[in-house]
């Protein structure tokens, strides 16, 4: 049964969970989370948001966002996770 579309609306802030490929513990290397953190001031550059909350596990990633416009928050996730991928 496919997921139901998303509702996103202005003004409202978002709880988004990421974790790492194949549930591995990769946060926990220090050079890996620097790479993360590089990541997430890339992304406030190229992208319109408020980060309000980070919690960084060992292997996944909670965010509180808050995007300028509400369709930009899979634009913004997707360059997140498509970053600190490569």
């Amino acid at each position: 049964m496919p997921r139901k579309p998303r509702s996103l609306q202005a003004g409202y802030s978002y709880h988004v969970t990421t974790r790492c490929n194949n549930r591995e513990f990769k946060l926990s290397k220090r050079e890996c989370l620097e790479v993360f953190l590089y990541a997430i001031k890339k992304a406030l550059d190229k992208h319109q948001f408020k980060l309000y909350a980070l919690c960084i596990m060992s292997n996944h990633v909670h965010y509180l966002i808050e995007p300028v416009q509400p369709e930009d928050l899979p634009k913004i996730m997707h360059f997140l996770n498509w970053y600190t991928a490569m």
